[in-house]
């Protein structure tokens, strides 16, 4: 093993030994912190204290304290409209930002919205509705000053492929919609009961190699679901699955009697204008604006061009036709009865929690940029509602855009405002401008999105992940792959699976490591880490990296005995035995019956070896169970020690001949 004997260090611990032996020991001792039983806590008092530290660690009570009831009232509605409370505070020259961030986001998510509709399979104007409501109803309740609300590729690319598991949205028009509008409420009520019930860490167990690994595999299937529209190759003749391996059989098979040379010249041309102009504004900052217009410019600039040409008759799919007007509604529209209640909620709650990493994560970027604070449990309320109200008025699932968040961002956004300015945007497209996109090709709808998603393809994110974790690393390229070559729904299923096959894995097999003392201090360390550490003789001093539970508890013990017989392998040749074990506890916060039981089993395995065993500086928690136990008995309290450096100053002189 690593690390050296006594013997290595003579000088050093040699003194120490010396000293004592004449003495100093007793000096020492007079210093030694002896462990004491903590107090018995109350039942209903630790169960109140698991509760709050559990689901109420910000402390969300906090402002109404020592407050009248008049004030604690208008702190509740705050706490659930935080408008009315920035809303007081705003000055008439931050609407100057605002302002031109919103119409900006505007210019952008227009032609965004029509084609992420399309993505998920829905006509046109079901985008734009989305991009009304949500909005208005986050500005509201939300508490995120930057982020961005509408319509985003990887939930639309969810939804659609999950819907049409269910449903042909070409044969059975109507009830693919309503389908829609049924996952979309319960995707809001799953974000509504999260944050309400205060359950927001659930999402964090979608660990972020696994999102970088499956946003990364969803822009490249959604880039390729585009390939339908950049080569004109009609619905009909297009495979609806989503994995490489099916949508590159169905580009080939129609490479001579799909394709169309029209809508190829039109798809790549302002596909590379567009990624031009996000190189542009990625080079220089100050130029943002130029990737935010560009989409609308495209748009523009390629339905002038197919109208005045009549490209639309010569085989350039278009448009066509969107409904004009505001959202109307669409509550009797949902499935609360029958048989697809139970696939709405499944595809719902699905899309929902992808819905609400993506926004949460973006919004606390934002917020660290800009230095405010970020109420997760209130985002996941704002985000849930927006959603519910948008099912009852004809919107599809709804969120947080990171490249329209973004743009909000550089634009100069100072509230949530920018968002009530793009939704009046919206409104004025819905009632005068939608006509106008009768003659748009979906060759550039195709280009705007595969343009969007490139982003999402984050290499360096990747990278850094292979430096850092290698299992992380594993958990994201098998949902990028999975995602890539099996589909979305599968993919998504792998990225949890392996998230969680990592925690369980680090819960069963904690780390474990021999300390040994750094020369000229009284500091153990890990000898792997510090080969200059040296052992002393007739001790070993193992440290658990990890509460011990009854997943991990037989491998510990198990551990822990198998170091013990290596230390004793290596000390065969010499005249050395170990008399103590001492087990430094300060990593373990909790212990369980399991747990218990075990240390018990190695108690009993180290008395018939005639060895000690010895514990040092146990938590509170873990205190109280061994005392409960009557463990801490068993041993003696007097092989209990505050620090392992307390321990060696007491056993050291004992192990003297």
């Amino acid at each position: 093993m690593s690390g050296n004997r006594i013997g290595d260090e003579g000088e050093d611990i040699g003194s120490a030994v010396s000293s004592q032996r004449h003495g100093e020991v007793g000096e020492a001792a007079a210093y030694v912190h002896k462990v004491g039983k903590p107090p018995k806590q109350k039942l209903v008092e630790e169960i109140k204290y698991t509760l709050k530290e559990t689901f109420f660690h910000d402390d969300p009570l906090r402002h109404f304290k020592d407050q009248p009831k008049s004030k604690k009232l208008l702190l509740g509605i705050q706490s659930v409209f935080p408008i009315l409370e920035w809303g007081r505070r705003y000055k008439l020259h931050m609407f100057k930002g605002d302002l031109i961030a919103g119409l900006t986001i505007a210019s952008l998510c227009i032609p965004q919205d029509i084609g992420y509709a399309k993505l998920a399979n829905l006509d046109p104007q079901y985008g734009l509705y989305s991009s009304f409501v949500p909005p208005l109803i986050y500005a509201i309740m939300g508490s995120s000053r930057d982020i961005a609300i509408g319509p985003v590729a990887v939930v639309s690319l969810l939804l659609g492929t999950m819907l049409q598991d269910e449903i042909d949205p070409k044969k059975h028009k109507h009830e693919y919609e309503r389908l829609a509008f049924t996952a979309t409420f319960f995707a809001g009520i799953t974000q509504f009961a999260l944050g309400f019930f205060r359950l927001g860490f659930l999402i964090d167990f979608l660990s972020h190699a696994a999102i970088v690994g499956f946003m990364g595999g969803a822009a490249i299937t959604i880039s390729l679901q585009q390939l339908k529209g950049l080569l004109g190759i009609k619905t009909a003749q297009f495979t609806k699955k989503t994995d490489i391996v099916s949508v590159m059989r169905s580009v080939f098979t129609t490479l001579h009697h799909g394709w169309n040379w029209e809508t190829i010249v039109i798809g790549v041309a302002f596909l590379a204008f567009l990624l031009l102009a996000k190189y542009i504004a990625k080079r220089k900052k100050k130029l943002f604006w130029v990737s935010a217009i560009a989409p609308l410019i495209s748009v523009i600039v390629s339905t002038f061009f197919v109208y005045i040409t009549r490209a639309d008759k010569k085989g350039v799919q278009i448009v066509k036709h969107i409904d004009k007007g505001i959202n109307p509604s669409s509550i009797h529209e949902i499935y609360f009865t029958g048989t697809y209640v139970a696939k709405g909620f499944k595809i719902g709650a699905i899309a929902g929690l992808i819905g609400l990493t993506e926004a949460v994560a973006i919004g606390r970027t934002f917020a660290a940029m800009k230095d405010y604070h970020l109420d997760g449990n209130k985002e996941m309320v704002a985000l849930g509602t927006m959603n519910v109200i948008g099912s009852f008025t004809s919107c599809y699932v709804a969120t947080g855009s990171f490249s329209r968040s973004a743009v909000n961002y550089m634009a100069g956004c100072n509230t949530a405002v920018s968002n009530m300015v793009m939704s009046c945007v919206v409104l004025l497209t819905l009632y005068v401008i939608t006509p106008l996109f009768k003659y748009t090709p979906n060759a550039i709808l195709a280009s705007i999105i595969i343009s969007a998603v490139v982003g999402l393809i984050d290499l360096e994110a990747m990278k850094l992940i292979w430096k850092i974790d290698k299992f992380d690393f594993v958990a994201c390229m098998g949902a990028f792959f999975g995602v890539v070559f099996i589909g979305v729904e599968l993919g998504l299923l792998i990225a949890v699976a392996i998230s969680f096959a990592k925690i369980l894995l680090q819960v069963t097999r904690p780390r474990t490591a021999v300390l040994g003392r750094i020369p000229r201090t009284a500091v153990y360390r890990n000898i792997q880490q510090y080969p200059e550490a040296t052992k002393l003789p007739g001790l070993l001093i193992v440290r658990v990296d990890s509460a011990i539970y009854f997943s991990n508890s037989n491998y510990i013990r198990e551990r822990i005995l198998r170091m013990l017989t290596d230390e004793e392998e290596d000390l065969k040749d010499t005249k050395q035995k170990i008399k103590y074990l001492i087990i430094e506890m300060s990593p373990v916060t909790d212990i369980d019956t399991s747990g218990i039981h075990s240390l018990e089993d190695l108690y009993k395995g180290l008395k018939k070896r005639d060895i000690e065993l010895v514990l040092a500086n146990p938590g509170q928690a873990v205190l109280d169970k061994l005392h409960a136990s009557d463990f801490a008995n068993t041993i003696g309290d007097d092989n209990i020690f505050l620090t392992v450096s307390d321990a060696v100053a007491i056993l050291a002189p004992k192990l003297e001949p």
